[in-house]
């Protein structure tokens, strides 16, 4: 049985996963159009800023790219939003390792990474990973919740009711008095 047969259609979960694809997605998509209006050359290490951030064409094709892949993702939604999320994210995250490896080497760096571009790429690739890990990932999943039953198949959902005090007594011999 896979997970994602448990996961129920109108599951509450599915609209957090697709909106935080669909609005990463089209952010990457207007960046990506706003950079190649800029008319940039395609490996261009001096294109101009797009909201703070530098851009060149194949950066602009890139975002534009990773945003319909996003969106796309939203479109479908279910567990595939959320496991592209996580995708996404990861691959944001590396690409702002790649950005951190790359500065101040102007033959390497061919995507025109600056430090507002390598902290756009932490930033970003958090949040969609985040979206992507909601009410996956917590040691305080509800018990309806289908991850947190995959997770305990055996085990058995603790007592629902009014919490209740337990005096723990330890063994051996008492305690001498006065101490």
């Amino acid at each position: 049985m896979k997970l994602q047969d448990e996961l129920p259609v109108d599951h509450k979960l599915l609209l957090v996963w697709r909106i935080g694809a669909g609005l990463g997605g089209i952010f990457l998509i207007v960046f990506g159009c706003l950079g190649l209006a800029d008319h940039p050359g395609f490996l261009s290490t001096s294109g101009s800023d797009i909201a703070g951030m530098s851009t060149n064409g194949a950066l602009s094709i890139l975002s534009i790219v990773m945003g319909a892949v996003l969106v796309a993702g939203a479109v479908i939604g279910g567990n595939f939003a959320s496991n592209l999320n996580m995708v996404v994210g990861v691959l944001f995250v590396l690409s702002g390792f790649y950005g951190l490896t790359v500065l101040g080497r102007p033959d390497a760096n061919i995507l025109n990474f600056r430090m507002s571009n390598v902290l756009f790429a932490f930033v970003f690739g958090l949040v969609i990973t985040t979206f992507g890990m909601y009410g996956r990932v917590s040691s305080h999943l509800p018990h309806d919740n289908p991850y947190w039953r995959k997770r305990a198949e055996d085990e058995e959902p603790l007592p629902s009711g009014p919490k209740t005090f337990v005096k723990v007594m330890r063994p051996g011999p008492p305690n001498p008095i006065g101490h």
